[in-house]
């Protein structure tokens, strides 16, 4: 069976440390004025990118533990 280190800890480096750099996008985004989320188009796409961050977050964690225990 694959350890901690060959399986969810490249999990956790891959979305924290890459969710900070698309967390970081978001503010820099927001802050640059470039999206306006009282417009109905803008904050669909805004919940759009979250929304696909957290579903391969999940799809990706939801494969790994299929790979360990099924």
């Amino acid at each position: 069976m694959p350890t901690f280190e060959q399986t969810w800890l490249p999990f956790i480096y891959l979305y924290g440390f890459g969710g900070i750099f698309f967390l970081s996008g978001m503010i820099l985004v927001r802050k640059a004025g470039s999206v306006d989320l009282h417009k109905r188009r803008h904050k669909y796409w805004w919940n759009i990118l979250i929304f696909g961050f957290f579903y391969f977050v999940f799809i990706h964690a939801a494969l790994i533990l299929a790979a360990l225990y099924l």
